[in-house]
């Protein structure tokens, strides 16, 4: 990688994972130990209700940034492309990301510090920011939000509390840093 940064004459270069996760209000169930011939109770919430987190991490640093979304569409992907390019300044990025329509979209315009890299179809498992979404999500199972605003606040909260420590735990995949690594040299 760092052959390619001087041959490009780029100061800083970066890998990111991008994807988006739905997050709704019906509760996620999960199984829990019990003592022999009892059978767990839980209320089960069923309301449509449901926003969109957009991310990226770096699975070398644990670095991460994420964004709510109403839908999942070119034009609110255009707007955290646009934002993320901002965020990070003058750091070029190659940024892994799957198939999705929006991602695809003629209409839009990848800023000039974001290089997009599309994985295989379906291969949601070469994707490292998936694993943050499981995560995520395991914290809130059998919880029932009286609202998406609720529901929102909780995902806010689960994310500040979020470590880059432990998000380098869970995105880097071996096969990933070996390929960085192998770049890098």
């Amino acid at each position: 990688m760092r052959e390619f940064q001087t041959l490009l004459d780029i100061p800083k270069l970066r890998y990111l994972t991008q994807d988006e996760s739905r997050i709704g209000r019906k509760t996620e169930t999960s199984r829990v130990i019990t003592a022999k011939g009892v059978k767990p109770k839980a209320k089960v919430a069923w309301p449509r209700e449901a926003f969109w987190l957009y991310g990226v991490v770096e699975p070398l640093s644990g670095w991460h940034w994420t964004q709510q979304h109403d839908h999942l569409n070119s034009e609110h992907f255009q707007q955290f492309i646009d934002d993320l390019s901002h965020a990070l300044g003058d750091t070029v990025v190659v940024m892994q990301l799957d198939g999705a329509p929006a991602h695809r979209a003629k209409a839009l315009v990848w800023p000039d510090n974001l290089i997009p890299v599309f994985q295989p179809p379906y291969c949601p498992e070469v994707n490292a920011i998936e694993r943050l979404w499981q995560y995520l999500k395991r914290q809130w199972k059998g919880e029932n939000f009286d609202s998406l605003a609720a529901l929102r606040q909780r995902v806010e909260q689960a994310l500040t509390h979020l470590s880059a420590s432990r998000v380098q735990s869970l995105t880097s995949f071996d096969f990933i840093l070996d390929a960085l690594l192998q770049a890098a040299f």
